[in-house]
């Protein structure tokens, strides 16, 4: 006699289709460095919390750490874009879920000139 295996979590957690390096490409592919912090040289990481609800969508996005000059609202712009693939539960539960990620904003490296 077998036991059948009984699932460990009762709500399953969003997931970024393709992990966490389809996720990083995502990021990299869509965001764009603002005008002002680019002239002003201002690097750093912006500390992104956002909600998903039960359908994927990322519905409120809100800056933890900023580092202004555009970047805060360029970060929440993108974190807007993802969608998110939620598993489907025992019950049809609408349960929101929160997260938090960084995004770093690093200016290009200059090619030097020959």
């Amino acid at each position: 006699m077998s036991k059948e295996k009984k699932d460990d979590h009762f709500i399953k957690k969003p997931i970024y289709l393709g992990g966490t390096s389809a996720f990083r490409k995502f990021i990299k592919e869509n965001l764009k460095y603002p005008k002002e912090a680019f002239d002003k040289k201002v690097e750093g990481t912006v500390l992104v919390r956002y909600d998903i609800d039960y359908k994927g969508k990322v519905t409120d996005a809100k800056v933890k750490k900023g580092i202004g000059h555009g970047c805060d609202e360029e970060a929440v712009r993108v974190i807007k874009l993802l969608k998110f693939e939620v598993p489907k539960g025992p019950r049809k539960l609408r349960v929101s879920f929160h997260k938090e990620n960084k995004i770093n904003f690093r200016l290009p490296k200059e090619k030097p000139k020959t």
